[in-house]
């Protein structure tokens, strides 16, 4: 479980194809490896994978990618030197600062539009259909692993404020129109419908 607060910005260091599947190797930055042991969850641009090879001194780890994982994310599209949002799994007592995010992805979204708003940036982004409904005003989602406040929503499409500290420490600043990203809904919408579902059948 995390909390879509990332803590460092890492950097594809290597991705090796394995028998189908991919081994990816990431360099850090900020983050602590001292509280990372070998088979912790980390999540990498919203997705979570499992830390393994974990080297101190070079400051990397690395991680084995799925065929599901590369078909139904953008994590099958990182090349070396791709920058990507880390964030440690979340402790008992570490503080909750965004939502609960599991690193489930859901579907990967579009930017469809960025606009800047004074020192802020305001992002469009296009769900899948399927997971449209999920999203409300004033709700959470996680872009890439960060947690975000739903700003409007209309029909599939859906928007977003980055303040400046969030274009400074993710790599959601980047992003431009036509750019993917790897998408999660709030868990409490699912379990809702899935309350109401089960109300109306038992009526």
């Amino acid at each position: 479980m995390f909390t879509g607060i990332v803590q460092d910005v890492g950097r594809v260091a290597a991705l090796e194809p394995r028998g189908g599947d991919t081994r990816l190797k990431i360099v850090i930055d900020r983050l602590d490896l001292g509280r990372i042991v070998e088979g912790d969850s980390i999540c990498v641009q919203g997705c979570c994978v499992t830390a393994l090879a974990i080297d101190a001194r070079a400051r990397t780890f690395d991680a084995d990618l799925s065929r599901e994982t590369l078909a139904l994310t953008t994590l099958g599209k990182l090349r070396p030197g791709s920058p990507v949002n880390l964030e440690p799994s979340l402790r008992a007592g570490d503080p909750l600062g965004g939502h609960l995010v599991s690193g489930h992805v859901d579907g990967v979204a579009r930017v469809v539009g960025r606009t800047g708003d004074a020192r802020s940036l305001r992002l469009t982004f296009e769900a899948p259909a399927a997971l449209a409904r999920y999203i409300a005003r004033k709700g959470s989602v996680s872009v890439d692993g960060v947690s975000l406040t739903v700003n409007e929503v209309e029909g599939a499409r859906f928007g977003v404020n980055l303040i400046p500290h969030t274009q400074a420490v993710t790599t959601l600043g980047r992003l431009e129109a036509g750019s993917e990203v790897n998408l999660e809904v709030d868990a409490i919408a699912r379990y809702v419908e899935r309350l109401l579902l089960d109300s109306a059948r038992l009526g």
